[in-house]
C-alpha cells in the first residue's frame, strides 16, 4: 500500500497530466482556427498521451491498494501567438512535469517504496522523449522564415504516428 503522502503526490500528478491534456487542446484548437492542421493534429496526439499518462497513474494507485481522487481544472487558453512561441511553451511545460516526476521519484526513494520507484522510471524516460522531440520541433523554426516554410512544418506534425 502507498503512503498516505505519495498517494497524494501520486493524484497531484494525474491532475497535472489531465491539466496537460487540456493545455495542449487548448493549443490545438488556438492552431485549427488557423488553418495549420498538422500543428492542431500533432497536438491532439499530445492530448492523447497526456490523458494516457494520467490513466496509467490513476490505475497504479488502485493496483497499489489506494483511491485516486480528481482535482479540478481550470480552463485552458485557446488564442495564442505565433507557431513557434506555442511550442516554446509546450516545452517549457513539459520541463515542469519533468520537475514534477523527478520530485515523485524522490518522494518514493526516501520512503523506500521500490514499487513506485519503478513505475516512475517509465515516466522518467516518457519526459526524456517528450522534452526531445519538442526540442527538435523548434530546432527546425530555424529554418523556417516564410510561410511555405510553415506550412511545409504543418505537413510534417500532421503526419506523426
Amino acid at each position: 500500500m502507498l503512503s498516505e503522502k505519495l498517494t497524494k503526490a501520486l493524484n497531484g500528478q494525474i491532475n497535472k497530466e489531465m491539466a496537460s491534456a487540456y493545455l495542449y487542446l487548448g493549443m490545438a484548437t488556438h492552431f485549427e482556427a488557423e488553418g495549420l492542421l498538422g500543428f492542431s493534429a500533432w497536438m491532439h496526439k499530445q492530448v492523447k498521451e497526456e490523458m494516457d499518462h494520467a490513466m496509467k497513474i490513476y490505475k497504479f494507485i488502485f493496483e497499489t491498494g489506494g483511491k485516486p481522487e480528481l482535482g479540478k481544472l481550470e480552463a485552458p487558453k485557446t488564442e495564442y501567438g505565433k507557431p513557434e512561441d506555442v511550442i516554446k511553451q509546450v516545452l517549457e511545460h513539459e520541463k515542469s512535469v519533468t520537475e514534477s516526476v523527478n520530485a515523485l521519484y524522490a518522494l518514493a526513494s526516501a520512503e523506500n517504496d521500490y514499487k513506485t520507484q519503478v513505475f516512475l522510471q517509465w515516466f522518467i524516460t516518457e519526459q526524456v522523449e517528450e522534452e526531445a522531440n519538442v526540442q527538435s520541433i523548434l530546432d527546425k523554426f530555424k529554418f523556417v522564415d516564410g510561410s511555405a516554410a510553415l506550412l511545409f512544418l504543418d505537413k510534417e506534425l500532421g503526419s506523426r504516428e
